[in-house]
């Protein structure tokens, strides 16, 4: 789908539910910037706040792709960043941040994903901005929270930080190998977000029903310690992963490459010998239990299974094995996740064409949440640094065009 296509034409005449919710954000890399895009992609305008000249970190990664005004902007911001309104303040400058409180006043919800106590220091946190303004939602993503004290409060925290002190790392690691770290993308940012729309979600609801604004803090290894919860919940019930796996749960080579399947019930096991042939397995004391099925995979249930996976496709396979319902499904390198027709039947790709001399548009993942009565679409693509910063001031606050030109010559703005 590409930028300003609607994909849901039958649902324009519903809106979407948060249309008129406003939030100003300040917020750098994934977590909350991941967040504030669900919520624009349900119907809230998300005015974000960034440094002036350099914009937000988000814009240094790499790869990159270059902007109108020759600056580079980072991958991590490309999959971010659609449908919002960037505005260049510098909140460490005491005007920049009398500017950041006057616009709150306008906003439902202000949120902020920088090191916890960051905005306290600025005199922007929620202690400060709800003496203005009570009806306001603050919402702070970072990486062990702000209320309560936490023993990892000063440190920093990218996504495989909170990753690792989940357990999910040493929990998937193999014999003797180091952990492998970052084995899925940025989950810890991620699944972050996804409780940070849950809790502004519940705020405004409570809102709505008080009157009352309040404080809403994710910490992004709470998060992950909610979705690693076989880490700790397995443990406490008596399994050792590094003993071996409790069932069958694994990739397999088929004619074409890899599939995934996981075989974790009596019957699905019994359904499998069966189906490959391989009955005798059913009565074979190594494979009465599920904790035999795992230390026997390598040794006996591979070689059997990817024989006769070897006469099929990964797809051939995985409808062989659905239909006996046994969960699998073909490991995809990315182009064929870019041609799945899946991801194109339900729009789980937007096209952003380059500005730069890249041959190809940028691909950004889609609006997981598909609702029968909201518009899919249009989406706005990602906004250059400051792009907007006059247009919200002027419409905000009122400023005159020479407010403007003074606040940008003292570098408040840009």
């Amino acid at each position: 789908m590409r930028l300003g296509d609607v994909a849901n034409e039958e649902a324009l005449a519903f809106g979407k539910p948060l249309d008129g919710v406003r939030i100003l954000a300040a917020e750098q890399m994934q977590a909350l910037p991941y967040a504030t895009q669900l919520l624009a992609r349900l119907g809230a305008e998300v005015v974000k706040v960034e440094h002036p000249r350099d914009g937000e970190s988000g814009r240094g990664a790499q790869p990159a792709m270059i902007d109108p005004n020759g600056r580079p902007v980072g991958a991590t911001f490309l999959r971010n960043n659609l449908n919002k309104r960037s505005v260049g303040i510098d909140l460490k400058n005491p005007r920049g941040r009398e500017l950041f409180i006057e616009l709150a006043a306008n906003f439902d919800i202000v949120g902020e994903n920088f090191k916890a106590g960051t905005m306290d220091r600025l005199g922007l946190g929620y202690e400060a901005l709800s003496a203005h303004y009570p009806r306001l939602i603050f919402v702070s993503v970072s990486g062990f929270g702000n209320m309560g004290e936490s023993p990892y409060g000063a440190w920093p925290a990218y996504a495989m930080v909170p990753e690792a002190m989940s357990g999910i790392y040493d929990y998937a690691r193999k014999g003797d190998e180091p952990p492998r770290v970052v084995p899925v993308g940025a989950l810890g940012d991620i699944s972050t977000g996804l409780f940070a729309v849950i809790g502004v979600m519940a705020a405004l609801r409570h809102r709505e029903a008080t009157g009352e604004g309040q404080y809403v803090d994710i910490a992004m290894l709470d998060a992950m310690v909610s979705m690693t919860d076989v880490v700790t919940n397995l443990w406490s019930l008596g399994e050792r992963p590094h003993e071996g796996p409790n069932g069958i749960m694994g990739s397999f080579k088929a004619s074409d490459g890899y599939f995934a399947m996981q075989v974790m019930r009596e019957k699905q096991f019994e359904t499998l010998a069966t189906l490959i042939g391989a009955p005798e397995w059913i009565t074979d004391e190594r494979f009465s239990t599920r904790v035999g099925w795992g230390r026997n995979t390598e040794s006996v249930i591979r070689p059997q299974l990817e024989a006769w996976a070897s006469a099929y496709t990964r797809l051939e396979v995985c409808d062989l094995l659905g239909r006996a319902n046994i969960p699998s499904g073909p490991v995809h390198t990315a182009p064929e996740v870019i041609v799945d027709p899946h991801v194109e039947a339900r729009h789980m790709l937007v096209e952003m064409q380059r500005t730069d001399d890249g041959p190809d548009p940028v691909l950004i993942p889609g609006n997981p949440v598909k609702m029968s009565k909201v518009t899919e679409g249009p989406e706005t693509r990602i906004p250059w640094v400051g792009e907007h910063t006059a247009a919200v001031l002027q419409h905000e606050l009122n400023l005159s065009d020479a407010d403007i030109a003074s606040l940008r010559d003292d570098g408040v703005i840009n």
